[in-house]
């Protein structure tokens, strides 16, 4: 058995490490390893809660909008209170905002640009690739890497009008939104949005979003993409997939957590809360309470107690850990291991294409990928409702005291998943800060009983071709999960 370590990876957010123990050409078990340190959780303690939305947007600055929302909503949850409907949608739309250009971002500038390396100069669809999706090309290949970058540019402008800016907005409260929307600007927002469509139509998808959104099952898919296979660049990937077997590459656990997203002013979640099982095909409640994090296998102290429930977890750190290899814990739902991200949030909500593709082949690098782009066509015409669901001159943010003394439960979606911030609060000032982020579900490390985290298991059985050093199949499956190391080791 050869042992191969991997990293640190380029085009991820944050430091990762990934050792492979390798058997037959092939991944026979592997650790994902988190390497950085940062201590967010301690830095909020003895705070006055108010803090934690100026400190945890800090966390990260690609997804640090979707760290306000889950702040706002604990201390929501703290001081009891609801936003107004103006406030919700606000802030639904500043999440949305974000998490469809990191869903643009892992696309464009993450994920396509693995495929114009030269071990794949010998393949038909090659140089149509590298014309597309070269980044940072020296003969000037990568035209449509260039247009999303420039998408992704205007696009985020509409965190300036909403939010007052980028990252770090600072305009989510508990209460709601402090950046009301006159009429004037959410016309312009709603160009905005209009813009972003029109691009996603013309080159992405090659069809209208609503004709994306409403393919029902994999045959109809392919059908679709029968009638031109490189005619837009979701067709492209389609073409990727079906040549390299990305369909078969990075099988994940089949249990899918989703916290739910983008609360409306009914009360009703736009994409639904519980845990979907593949191997009954059905959606489950969550049971909050069945949440644990265990840090056998990570830097940092049990107190007594490897597995706790995140509003009485610990983050004492432990570098000379025997048997340690990650600052990241290992979140467990009901003691089993849990995918998390835009696939989640789909076989949540029933989408008929998503279900289908994992019916068939289950959550791999292509489904993952499938369903980040399903997500994007979805949400945009969502956004287009919101906008005009808002009502200029009535309110945006409601005041919020918070109390001295009590607890709250703030959670979202991020683009990456399932986020969760556990807060308690005495003597006016934050006792406790617990956050479990997506990639902290999706990089855990080995748990007690020595089950690997959805990475792990799902690297287990790549191929690894002769001579690679940083092989491919590996690259293309920690990819698929698109990690976010920095909110991992918050």
């Amino acid at each position: 058995m050869t042992r191969l370590i991997v990293g640190p990876f380029n085009r991820v957010e944050g430091d990762l490490e990934v050792r492979l123990d390798l058997a037959d050409g092939r991944v026979r078990s592997a650790e994902v390893s988190a390497p950085m340190y940062r201590g967010f959780e301690q830095i909020l303690v003895g705070r006055p809660a108010h803090d934690a939305l100026v400190i945890v947007p800090r966390i990260c600055g690609i997804c640090s909008v979707s760290q306000s929302v889950a702040a706002a909503q604990a201390l929501a949850d703290l001081a009891g209170t609801t936003p107004p409907p103006n406030g919700l949608l606000a802030t639904n739309l500043m999440l949305a905002c974000e998490n469809l250009a990191d869903h643009l971002t892992h696309f464009y500038l993450f994920f396509l640009p693995d495929f114009t390396r030269e071990v794949y100069a010998t393949r038909p669809w090659y140089a149509e690739a590298r014309r597309r999706f070269a980044a940072l090309s020296p003969d000037g290949a990568g035209d449509h890497h260039r247009l999303a970058t420039a998408a992704r540019q205007r696009w985020f402008t509409l965190l300036g009008t909403l939010g007052g800016k980028w990252p770090h907005t600072g305009s989510i409260e508990p209460g709601g939104s402090a950046r009301a929307i006159d009429a004037a600007e959410r016309l312009r927002l709603l160009a905005k949005v209009r813009e972003f469509r029109g691009f996603l139509e013309r080159t992405l998808f090659g069809a209208p979003l609503e004709a994306i959104g409403a393919v029902a099952s994999e045959a109809e898919l392919q059908q679709w993409h029968a009638q031109a296979p490189m005619g837009g660049d979701l067709r492209a990937f389609l073409t990727i997939s079906a040549d390299l077997g990305l369909d078969t590459l990075g099988v994940g656990p089949g249990r899918y957590l989703s916290h739910g997203a983008y609360r409306q002013p009914d009360g009703a979640l736009a994409f639904p809360r519980g845990l979907w099982r593949a191997d009954t095909g059905r959606l489950a409640p969550l049971d909050l309470s069945a949440i644990t994090e265990d840090v056998t296998h990570a830097w940092l102290e049990d107190g007594g107690a490897p597995a706790r429930h995140p509003a009485r977890g610990l983050t004492l750190p432990d570098a000379d850990k025997p048997d340690a290899y990650t600052w990241n814990k290992a979140p467990r739902l009901a003691g089993e291991v849990v995918e998390t991200g835009a696939l989640a949030r789909q076989l949540a909500d029933g989408q008929p294409l998503v279900r289908d593709a994992v019916a068939r082949v289950g959550g791999t690098v292509h489904t993952r990928v499938l369903a980040r782009l399903v997500e994007l066509a979805r949400v945009v015409p969502m956004m287009e409702r919101w906008l005009m669901a808002i009502v200029p001159r009535e309110p945006f943010c409601h005041a919020a005291p918070l109390p001295d003394e009590g607890e709250g439960v703030g959670l979202t979606e991020a683009a990456r998943g399932a986020l969760g911030h556990w807060v308690s609060v005495r003597g006016g000032r934050l006792a406790h800060y617990q956050i479990i982020a997506p990639t902290s579900w999706n990089f855990s490390p080995r748990d007690a009983s020595g089950t690997p985290g959805a990475l792990e298991a799902a690297l287990e059985g790549a191929p690894v071709r002769p001579g690679e050093t940083s092989p491919v199949s590996v690259q293309h499956i920690v990819r698929s999960f698109d990690p976010c190391m920095v909110c991992t080791v918050h």
